[in-house]
């Protein structure tokens, strides 16, 4: 491993030794498409990439599954997903790797006036509201795991992704790995047939909704609920901790999972109660690309600094993106030597 990361730095010299020599001569457009969850990360990167290699990097977060449309059809240079491939999907892609480079959670954003400020809720309980089954925000099962708090008699109206989404993915993956009512009637699917609710496109149309209907719950990035100042609640993990997402939180759910595919596929949600300090709705969001492509140079340069200098907490702390950890990285740093001209 030491000496994988030895190749990342050294790598990442001779990277920007290039980019300091061509930087401001040599402006190229690289298109991209694809995660919601991801977009406002991408958007701080996007000047520094500028600066640093001459790159104008234009992203369009229409949603992960409309992402991987348009990396397959090559209407874009990269796509970008928080759900790995498919294997249908990988074999329409013709060529593609996807490598992750961005960690994130997802969060229980909740617009209840008069519920407390720190609102606990636990998997089964958020399935079961999104099943149809717990309708109002005084159930018995929520008051359980609020002892002594004032809750509302007030409707819940569950918002969820009306869009392909890896968020989507993400959440009914935590939803099935807690709740197995939920893994038989619903399953894993980057768009789910939910049973109750309103559907609203990408992780700005939810966290609307939510934003302006009393008795709201959503799941959205972290970074979104953050944005519009949506409260979002602490969600009980393995070990029995209620746990807000935080850095240091995000952190421990990755590492409690420390073996990485040769697809780089990875699945994080509801690491084991050994995990004590995990949130429980971890994600990693993939940039997906041809190995073949026209632009191979230039993706190569944008994709390896977002491995590395684009994890600093100048560009991710106040979004909650955490700090990919080194296997990964290592990982990564070989898939992107696959890419070529």
């Amino acid at each position: 491993m030491k000496r994988g990361l030895a190749l990342i730095a050294a790598a990442g010299i001779a990277l920007f030794a290039i980019a300091a020599a061509g930087a401001k001569s040599n402006d190229t457009t690289i298109s991209g498409a694809g995660s919601t969850f991801v977009s406002p990360l991408v958007s701080t990167w996007t000047p520094a990439l500028g600066e640093a290699f001459g790159l104008n990097v234009q992203y369009s977060g229409v949603g992960s599954g409309a992402g991987i449309a348009a990396i397959t059809n090559r209407q874009v240079d990269f796509g970008a997903s928080d759900a790995p491939l498919s294997p249908d999907q990988a074999s329409a892609c013709k060529g593609c790797v996807q490598i992750p480079w961005a960690l994130s959670a997802t969060s229980i954003a909740y617009n209840v006036p008069g519920a407390p400020v720190h609102l606990n809720l636990d998997g089964k309980t958020i399935s079961k509201i999104f099943l149809g089954q717990i309708t109002n925000w005084n159930d018995a099962a929520i008051k359980a795991l609020n002892k002594g708090a004032n809750l509302p008699d007030l409707k819940i109206t569950p918002v969820f992704r009306s869009d392909g989404s890896g968020t989507s993915y993400n959440y009914t993956d935590y939803l099935s790995a807690v709740n197995p009512e939920w893994k038989s009637k619903i399953g894993v699917s980057t768009q789910p047939a939910f049973p109750a609710g309103v559907g609203a496109r990408g992780s700005g149309g939810v966290a609307g909704v939510v934003s302006r209907t009393d008795g709201a719950i959503t799941y959205v990035d972290v970074a979104f609920a953050l944005k519009n100042h949506i409260r979002f609640a602490a969600v009980r993990n393995a070990a029995g901790k209620f746990l807000f997402p935080s850095l240091r939180r995000i952190t421990a759910a990755a590492a409690a999972f420390t073996k990485v595919p040769r697809d780089n596929e990875m699945h994080i949600v509801n690491p084991s109660k050994k995990a004590a300090l995990a949130y429980p709705i971890c994600t990693y969001t993939y940039i997906i690309v041809p190995q073949q492509t026209s632009h191979a140079p230039e993706l190569r340069k944008m994709i390896f600094w977002a491995l590395t200098q684009g994890q600093r907490p100048q560009f991710t702390a106040k979004l909650l993106f955490a700090p990919l950890p080194k296997p990964v990285l290592v990982a990564s740093e070989k898939t992107l030597k696959s890419i070529h001209s």
